[in-house]
């Protein structure tokens, strides 16, 4: 199994300090959940102690994700939990869940290590403590006690007590960055999922991401069906009505004839309207041509918000990965227009560390949030079936950041940076 490479990530003191008091709070409610976690692991030899065991796993989980976010900012090294999906009703299942989960294990390992990893952490500040305490008592006029200990009130004894306190400040701050060092390399090792665990919650999630995808297709396919049933197909079953009712009478009544021809040019026209409008839906004509720049620049010329796009691509994207990239771009311009009454968007795109980046942002009123039936929600499941990942930020007032992310490589087509408004 190979790990990541852990770097050594150096922060401003203040940081260093903000970092080590959190880390020490969250090591600290471990230390103190730990008692409770051996208090339901007994009390399980009885019934009663499953709803404590699911009290406990669920605050476990908790306290460790939040020991994880920590670090992922601390290190720049993202941990991702790999948890079991808890049932929402049952106790016999929400505790066989919890207890036979492989992630819950590691945990418990991580919470067991609380001493060890709150002696790493506690050793910088206690050192500085003691530095402080000594010299306030070499700096106090009157004779003091250290450590319950009379310190006579001399100058060499001040001397001696303020040299020892600045040796241990020197050592609480050379020790600082290499005890968080430490600390961030013994607490990946526990929270890191294991590689069985990692690829089970792959295989889920591209099993979840496959079932989508599916029912995506099934959704699109049965609105092409019904698009061309209740229109083009409509109007070509006109279209051959009338043309037959002017070949019986073209001899007999040639203006009423002609009449009806006209009338067919004109459904002729519709038809082929909505079948260029059904195909646009399906794949533009535009993104086949020119790629997903000239595509998303024509859609903002077209749109009913001010839109201002910037491309900076070195290459075209697979066709689906570009088509999947188009809709959501679309949708996301739609759904701005029609939810947050903006009078401007934003639409940047490029491409790093092998990922397409798009962002869309609009200055209206935000609070866009995604539930299983609205088009963001859509969205997402458009862009997960290429391992995509969507991010929101919209604050109540604005304004609205949607971040795609879809992993892909480029071709070697290339298209220049640009940018403009619509």
């Amino acid at each position: 199994m190979t790990t990541t490479p852990h770097h050594r990530t150096r922060h401003p003191p203040h940081t260093t300090l903000a970092y080590l008091i959190l880390l020490l709070s969250q090591h600290i409610a471990a230390f103190l959940l730990l008692p409770l976690v051996i208090a339901s692991a007994l009390l399980t030899l009885i019934w009663i102690g499953l709803p404590f065991v699911i009290l406990t796993g669920t605050l476990l989980r908790t306290l460790a994700n939040s020991q994880r976010h920590t670090l992922t900012h601390l290190t720049h090294q993202p941990l991702t939990p790999t948890y079991r999906p808890i049932p929402p009703t049952g106790i016999n299942r929400r505790a066989s869940t919890l207890i036979t989960d492989p992630a819950t294990w590691k945990d418990l390992l991580w919470l067991i290590s609380a001493p060890l990893s709150l002696l790493i952490l506690a050793t910088p500040p206690t050192l500085a403590i003691h530095a402080l305490h000594q010299a306030t008592t070499a700096l106090t006029p009157t004779p003091g006690t250290i450590y319950d200990l009379p310190i006579p009130h001399t100058l060499s004894t001040r001397l001696l007590l303020i040299t020892i306190a600045t040796t241990l400040l020197y050592l609480a701050h050379r020790l600082t960055h290499p005890a968080l060092t430490l600390y961030t390399r013994l607490n990946h090792l526990l929270l890191t999922p294991t590689a069985k665990a990692r690829l089970t919650a792959r295989v889920q999630h591209l099993a979840t991401s496959r079932a989508n995808t599916i029912d995506t297709q099934s959704a699109e396919i049965r609105r092409i069906e019904r698009d061309l049933h209740d229109g083009a197909q409509a109007r070509l079953v006109a279209l051959g009505m009338h043309l037959g009712m002017a070949e019986q009478i073209v001899t007999q009544d040639p203006h009423t004839a002609r009449t009806m021809l006209t009338e067919a040019r004109e459904t002729t026209r519709h038809a082929l309207t909505e079948l260029r409008d059904l195909v646009r839906g399906i794949h533009p004509p535009v993104l086949v041509e020119r790629g997903l720049h000239g595509a998303v620049h024509a859609l903002a010329l077209t749109h009913q918000l001010p839109v201002t796009v910037t491309v900076r691509l070195d290459g075209r994207p697979a066709d689906p990965v570009e088509s999947a990239a188009y809709f959501a771009i679309a949708e996301l311009l739609t759904n701005a227009a029609k939810h947050a009454n903006p009078t401007h968007a934003w639409v940047h795109i490029n491409h790093g560390n092998k990922r397409l980046v798009i962002t869309v942002t609009d200055n209206g009123h935000g609070g866009a949030t995604t539930t299983p039936a609205s088009g963001l929600a859509g969205i997402e499941r458009r862009i997960d079936a290429f391992d995509g990942t969507m991010n929101i930020t919209s604050p109540p007032g604005g304004p609205t950041i949607i971040t795609l992310e879809i992993p892909c490589a480029l071709s070697s087509q290339k298209t220049l940076p640009s940018s403009g408004t619509a």
